[in-house]
């Protein structure tokens, strides 16, 4: 057996490096220029750079070698999923498709398993989530994440096939819940970083993540997920680790709003375009997610951090 990862940023490429080491895996890149720099140096050098590449792990340009593989890593942005599977539709039909991104579709507030539903109708998606930074699996250390497959069979199957000797996985059919709980979970992290880049404290951020967990919570019940979906991996346990940590991407941004510095357009941020689908949806539905609604105004700068704060301060008080 092989894997094929699709997606050669930091993430699809620690997948890769751990899958390698059971088995042959091949990482596709759309980039020519990217896919002959991993080949000459062995390594990421790019996204993932000074881990090496295992001997098993084969990297190409070439879409169409993936067709001789039934079980697809999906590791490209949430916002550019869509383009993807449609581009390559007739080589993707009928393949067991892993979602390994998390976000929420700007323009259809689609998560990435109805999105792939949506193109692919008689598929049996799932979805790789949790708590983890690409430069931990690739170096080996120790991860759990979580597995999400409405089919349970196909999950069971999945769960054998994609765990490592350091990451472990976790399995659950509440798809929906595993989602939200990966995309929420970003938005919170821009504004817990925010805080810390404004200079309000440790405390602050405590209060900002346990009510955020209560946002993320009241949505995805809303959407008919679990609540212990939202209480393990793909929920609280990836809250944990985005809100706290400068590696996470969206608390870089928030760090920066809160700092008053410029951020890198290049790099790629899923909670800036999740929160705005969320608040989209959320309208729609009449949820209160004033948390999400403070990082959209920070983000388009309509309000300032201390602003935001004040406003979520004076909101009415009420029972927890």
């Amino acid at each position: 057996m092989s894997v094929r990862v699709i997606g050669a940023g930091a993430f699809g490429t620690a997948l890769a490096i751990s899958l390698a080491g059971k088995e042959r895996v091949q990482l596709w890149s759309r980039a020519d220029i990217h896919v002959q720099d991993m080949v000459r140096h062995r390594e990421n050098t790019a996204r993932l750079p000074g881990v090496p590449f295992p001997e098993a792990l084969r990297v190409t340009g070439d879409f169409d070698t993936i067709a001789g593989e039934n079980t697809l890593l999906l590791a490209v942005p949430m916002q550019q999923l869509r383009s993807v599977l449609t581009q390559h539709r007739e080589v993707l039909a009928g393949k067991s498709l892993v979602a390994c991104c998390k976000g929420i579709e700007l323009a259809t507030g689609q998560g990435p398993i109805a999105v792939i539903s949506e193109i692919f109708p008689n598929a049996h998606p799932a979805l790789l989530t949790g708590p983890s930074f690409a430069t931990d699996i690739a170096r080996g250390l120790p991860t759990a994440l979580t597995l999400a497959c409405t089919d349970d069979g196909l999950g069971k199957a999945l769960q054998q096939s994609l765990n490592t000797d350091n990451i472990r996985l976790y399995r659950t059919t509440d798809t929906i819940g595993a989602e939200l709980g990966g995309a929420l979970k970003n938005v919170m992290a821009i504004a817990c970083g925010a805080v810390i880049g404004a200079g309000l404290g440790d405390s602050a951020r405590a209060a900002l993540m346990t009510r955020g967990y209560a946002e993320m919570l009241r949505m995805a019940l809303a959407k008919g997920a679990r609540a212990e979906t939202l209480a393990g991996l793909s929920g609280f346990g990836d809250l944990a680790l985005t809100c706290t940590s400068d590696m996470s991407r969206n608390y870089q941004l928030g760090l920066s709003i809160g700092r008053q510095e410029p951020f890198d357009p290049k790099v790629t941020v899923e909670g800036a375009a999740t929160a705005r689908a969320v608040i989209v949806e959320c309208t729609r539905m009449g949820l209160d997610m004033p948390i999400t609604q403070s990082v959209v105004d920070l983000i388009d700068q309509k309000t300032s951090i201390t602003e935001a704060m004040a406003q979520l301060l004076a909101r009415p008080l009420k029972e927890e």
